[in-house]
C-alpha cells in the first residue's frame, strides 16, 4: 500500500498550527486562557538568561501578546494550575499532567543515584533527611536556607554544596515541589503542601503513562519518528517508544506517512489519519513577523527544525566571542511558515537596542517585511518594559 505523502509546506503548516504559531492568536494570556496555552504546548521551558525577556515569558508572549510574567508566576505559586519539573530541561508543566510525572520522578531518582556520586560534591546523600526535616519544620526553603556551616563558593547561584544537591535531588525525585520563585530563585516545599490532592492521589501504571506520553507527543508534533515522540516529554525510553509505535501501528491507531523535508527528501514518520485530515482545514499562515525564544518548543529539537525549515540554529553563549558567527544570544524570527532570520537585540535600561538582524539565505528585506520586524520590536518592548528602541548603525546585515 502506498504511504500517504505530506509535502513540506503542509507539514510546516501542521507543525506550526499545533505549536500555536500559524494563526494570529488572541486571548488574555492569563488564568484559564494561559492554562489552555500551556496544555496545548505541553510544557514551557524555563531559562535564566534575561537579555530581553526570560525564555518562558517570550514563548508565552509569542502566542498571547497580552501575556505578562506575573500570570505564569500566579499559575504556579497561587492557582497551582501548573508545576515545575523536567522534560528534557527545567519546565513549567500543566498540573493535570502531574500523575504522569511519577514515572519521571522514579527514573530521575535512579539516574541521579547512579551518576551524581561522581558528578557532585560528596556528602549530599547524607543531607537528604536533614533537608527534608528542615522543610517539614520550617516551611518552604531555597538553597541558601539549607546546609548551614557547609563550605560554599563566593556566589551561591551555581554552588552545588551538599545540601543544595540534596534539595535538587528531593525535587527531581518528587518528594519536594517548587512552590514559588523569588526573582529566579526556586523555593521548595513538601509536595503534599504544593500539589493539589486530586493530582497526588491519582495513580497510573507504567503502560498507561507510556501510552499517554506517546499519544500526547504525537498530538503536539503532528508527525514524528519513535525517537522524536519519545524525546518530546523525555519520559519514555527509546525501546518503549519503538514498542508502542509497533503496537499502535498494528492496531490502526497510527499510520505511517512520508513527510517531505525542506531539501526535498522524504522522512518516514508516524502520524494519524485525523492529523492528516486536519491539514486540509488549516488557514493560510499569519503574515506577522514573530520574535521567538531560542528555547521555543517549535525549535527545541534543533535537528528536526533544520530538516523541516532549513534553519540551522545554535546558541553561542558558551562560544568565545571572537568565534561567534552571530552573537551571545540571538532570537530566531518567524514569518508565515518560514524562519526568515535571527536578531541580536537586548534590553539596556529603558531601551531596546537592536544590534543586528541577519536574514536567511534568499530572504529579501523589503519595506513591508522591515516594517513588520519593527512592529514586532514595538510589541516586545512592552513585554521587556522598555520605552524606546535604538537601532545600531548597519543593523541590517547582508
Amino acid at each position: 500500500m502506498t504511504r500517504p505523502f505530506l509535502d513540506n509546506t503542509r507539514a510546516r503548516h501542521l507543525f506550526l498550527d499545533l505549536h500555536m504559531l500559524l494563526r494570529p492568536g488572541s486571548g488574555s494570556g492569563r488564568d484559564k486562557d494561559l492554562d489552555g496555552v500551556l496544555h496545548s504546548l505541553g510544557f514551557v521551558q524555563l531559562d535564566s538568561v534575561n537579555t530581553l525577556a526570560r525564555a518562558h515569558d517570550l514563548i508565552l508572549w509569542s502566542r498571547r501578546g497580552q501575556y505578562r510574567p506575573a500570570a505564569l508566576e500566579k499559575a504556579v505559586a497561587r492557582h497551582r494550575s501548573a508545576f515545575e519539573h523536567w522534560t528534557h530541561d527545567a519546565a513549567v508543566i500543566p498540573m493535570p499532567f502531574y500523575p504522569v510525572w511519577r514515572l519521571k520522578f522514579a527514573r530521575d531518582e535512579a539516574r541521579m543515584r547512579a551518576r551524581w556520586s561522581d558528578a557532585r560534591r560528596p556528602g549530599w546523600e547524607a543531607e537528604i533527611d536533614a533537608v527534608l526535616k528542615h522543610i517539614d519544620n520550617h516551611g518552604a526553603a531555597c538553597s541558601l536556607d539549607v546546609g548551614d556551616g557547609e563550605k560554599r563558593a563566593s556566589s551561591g547561584w551555581w554552588d552545588w554544596h551538599p545540601s543544595k544537591t540534596a534539595l535538587e535531588f528531593l525535587w527531581r525525585s518528587g518528594r519536594l515541589a517548587v512552590c514559588h520563585r523569588r526573582g529566579f530563585r526556586k523555593f521548595y516545599d513538601l509536595a503534599e503542601r504544593v500539589i493539589p490532592e486530586d493530582y497526588r492521589a491519582r495513580r497510573m501504571d507504567d503502560a498507561e503513562i507510556v501510552d499517554w506520553a506517546m499519544s500526547e507527543a504525537l498530538a503536539r508534533l503532528g508527525f514524528g519518528t519513535s525517537g522524536e515522540l519519545a524525546a518530546f516529554f523525555d519520559i519514555v525510553t527509546r525501546s518503549e517508544a519503538q514498542a508502542w509505535c509497533a503496537e499502535a501501528l498494528g492496531c490502526g491507531r497510527i499510520i505511517e506517512a512520508d513527510i517531505e523535508m525542506a531539501d526535498g527528501s522524504r522522512r518516514r514518520s508516524f502520524t494519524t489519519e485525523a492529523l492528516l485530515e486536519h491539514v486540509h482545514t488549516l488557514p493560510a499562515p499569519s503574515t506577522r513577523v514573530r520574535l521567538l525564544s531560542p528555547f521555543d518548543p517549535a525549535l527545541r529539537d534543533r535537528a528536526r527544525a533544520e530538516r523541516l525549515f532549513d534553519f540551522h540554529y545554535r546558541i553561542e553563549i558558551f562560544v568565545p566571542e571572537a568565534k561567534r558567527q552571530y552573537g551571545y544570544y540571538v532570537f530566531p524570527v518567524l514569518q508565515g511558515d518560514r524562519l526568515i532570520g535571527r536578531l541580536d537585540v537586548k534590553r539596556a535600561g529603558q531601551a531596546l537596542v537592536l544590534r543586528a538582524f541577519w536574514p536567511e539565505r534568499g530572504v529579501r528585506m523589503g519595506k513591508a517585511r522591515t516594517s513588520g520586524l519593527m512592529s514586532e520590536l514595538d510589541r516586545v518592548a512592552h513585554l521587556a518594559g522598555t520605552d524606546e528602541i535604538r537601532y545600531s548603525p548597519g543593523w541590517l546585515r547582508g
